[in-house]
């Protein structure tokens, strides 16, 4: 039960960071959106906001890992068509609500800690991805590539459909991503 509590307040911190931003993510926000009790946010997250929040970016890593492995062992291609299909299926499900709750601390924060914790998730997701592109067909250095630019520009492809409230910046982004994996794999 206790380990419930806790992985419900850090699933809840990870939403609130895609759609409300670190400074709208308190445990007030938290609490209420996971319905659990006041008291258990101090009982596992005694380190404050930060803890609650370094876990939410592990989590988030762990997340994005599990999802790319759905493909492994596919082609470069589908690894990035799977890892751009999310991103878009995140914008849509939330109404344009939803980014990255990795950037959103990113841009947000003051604590080199918090920081440090989402350049290491960021390296995590890119070193994860370039091993799958790898395994897909992709030579090391091509795979190492694409997987910074994957990462880069559909994080600024997200930026952009929210801002716009439409999935045009990012269909374009997409589209043009997986066309070069394609070349790059013949």
């Amino acid at each position: 039960m206790a380990t419930d509590v806790r992985t419900r307040m850090v699933d809840g911190a990870i939403r609130l960071l895609a759609t409300r931003g670190l400074a709208g993510t308190s445990f007030s926000s938290v609490i209420d959106l996971t319905e659990t009790p006041r008291g258990s946010i101090y009982h596992h997250f005694p380190g404050g906001k930060d803890e609650l929040v370094a876990a939410a970016i592990d989590r988030s890593a762990e997340n994005a890992v599990t999802l790319l492995d759905q493909r492994a062992g596919e082609s470069a291609e589908r690894v990035a068509e799977l890892f751009l299909d999310s991103w878009r299926l995140l914008l849509t499900r939330s109404g344009f609500a939803a980014g990255c709750a990795l950037v959103a601390v990113t841009v947000d924060t003051d604590s080199a800690d918090l920081r440090a914790r989402t350049a290491a998730a960021f390296r995590t997701w890119q070193d994860h991805l370039a091993a799958l592109l790898t395994r897909g067909g992709l030579s090391t250095d091509d795979a190492a590539r694409f997987a910074t630019l994957l990462l880069a520009a559909s994080e600024g492809a997200v930026l952009l459909s929210r801002a716009t409230g439409d999935t045009a910046a990012f269909d374009a982004v997409a589209a043009t991503l997986l066309a070069q994996v394609r070349a790059a794999s013949r």
